[in-house]
């Protein structure tokens, strides 16, 4: 008989948001005539940016003519895309990103999943806890962990704490350590992190040959000037680390698809043979090998972006949601409930009620409030007693969710 992917059977019973899922559709089909609030998914609720849709009209016109058409294009993105990105979100800001440097993806999510093609099995990882589980459950399913613990962890991984007792800052390891998940502004828990703080990781990654994954795919809702938006802000991050970012949620492309990874040229590993190997010819490697690239249409969407009338629409799409987290958090607060997040980033972590853990929270206020949020626990073991809610809805929701809970 064949053999499958074992490491697949390693996995908890199921992923964070289908086990949301399976919840609520059980609830759902019990109570058919109620409606539910949902903030527990991070998806977008808010219409394209009209730059955007134009752009993509003008390009399926373009696409419907002789000298327009495009077929296949280059698997690391269309270089007019990549100038537009180097000039727009790094060079602004001081840091040096060559356009051949950033790859355009269908995701971040995708990227950070994938990125382990290139990196050996033998690397001792980390991840903060909790943590967006993407990062573990990539590692679970290439052969990068052992068994799933009584805690809820997995052999092998090393899991840093983010919790209010230490101000959602992850502690240096003391141990050797390959690979170091970041991920800022932080999902699950709305935390960030300060330059002084990223100089840190710069320099541990680079005392250590280390190698960082900082996820930046919420950088768009910082508030604060003096809070970096890009690991690349720091001196030697070149040398030491690979960033995520996405067009999804601050420019609504969660169901269009588009994103970018930063691979520097200056960014190189060891062999097994122990030769010094550069990242960026691997990930171009790989890129061409398993992707196609992101379709013409889509790549002229995300470039408009950029435009006059873009930065207008992604100024008050990221407006409109950073409000709704800030009346999450009022309200919140007003209810009697402990709240972080949601000043920096589109989600509120809330401590749960004292005696009350994450998934028993999740089952109240799903049935008392008929609302959907993420249960901390989901995240990893830190996140038990916290509770994740989402900014991305309606306006109309947000209120009424907020007047509902503050009602139980």
């Amino acid at each position: 008989m064949f053999q499958v992917n074992s490491n697949y059977l390693k996995l908890k019973a199921g992923y964070l948001f289908p086990e949301i899922s399976r919840r609520v559709n059980a609830f759902t089909s019990s109570h058919p005539n109620i409606s539910l609030i949902r903030l527990g998914i991070g998806d977008v609720t808010e219409p394209l940016p009209n730059a955007c849709r134009e752009a993509m009209k003008a390009a399926i016109d373009e696409m419907g003519t002789k000298d327009g058409f495009h077929g296949y294009g280059p698997e690391q993105g269309y270089s007019w895309l990549r100038e537009t990105i180097a000039k727009e979100d790094f060079h602004s800001r001081g840091c040096e990103v060559n356009a051949d440097e950033i790859f355009v993806s269908d995701g971040s999510k995708c990227d950070s999943s994938n990125i382990l093609d290139i990196l050996d099995r033998k690397n001792k990882i980390a991840v903060t806890d909790p943590v967006y589980p993407v990062y573990v459950d990539s590692n679970v399913m290439s052969g990068n962990t052992g068994e799933l613990d009584k805690l809820g962890q997995y052999g092998g991984l090393i899991y840093l704490p983010i919790t209010a007792d230490n101000g959602f800052e992850a502690k240096i390891p003391d141990e050797k350590v390959d690979l170091i998940y970041l991920c800022f502004p932080n999902n699950p828990t709305g935390a960030v992190a300060t330059k002084i703080q990223l100089k840190r990781w710069v320099d541990f990654a680079k005392r250590s040959n280390a190698l960082i994954l900082f996820d930046a795919a919420y950088e768009a809702f910082i508030q604060d000037k003096e809070l970096p938006h890009s690991i690349y802000e720091i001196e030697g991050a070149r040398e030491c680390a690979i960033e995520f970012r996405s067009f999804s949620k601050k420019a609504g492309f969660t169901g269009v698809r588009c994103a970018y990874t930063i691979v520097p040229k200056t960014l190189y590993g060891g062999s097994n043979a122990g030769n010094k190997v550069d990242l960026w010819g691997l990930w171009n490697r790989r890129q061409s090998t398993k992707f196609n690239g992101v379709n013409y249409i889509v790549q002229r969407g995300a470039e408009a972006v950029y435009s006059n009338e873009g930065k207008r629409e992604i100024a008050n799409l990221v407006g409109f949601y950073m409000e709704n987290a800030s009346i999450i958090r009022r309200e919140l607060l007003s209810a009697g409930l402990t709240v972080y997040g949601g000043e920096h980033a589109p989600y509120v972590w809330i401590k749960t009620p004292k005696g009350t853990d994450s998934w028993e929270f999740f089952d109240q206020l799903l049935q008392k409030a008929n609302v959907v949020g993420t249960p901390g626990s989901g995240f990893g073991s830190a996140g038990e007693g916290y509770f994740r809610l989402s900014a991305f809805n309606s306006r109309e929701n947000v209120l009424m969710a907020m007047k509902k809970i503050a009602s139980i």
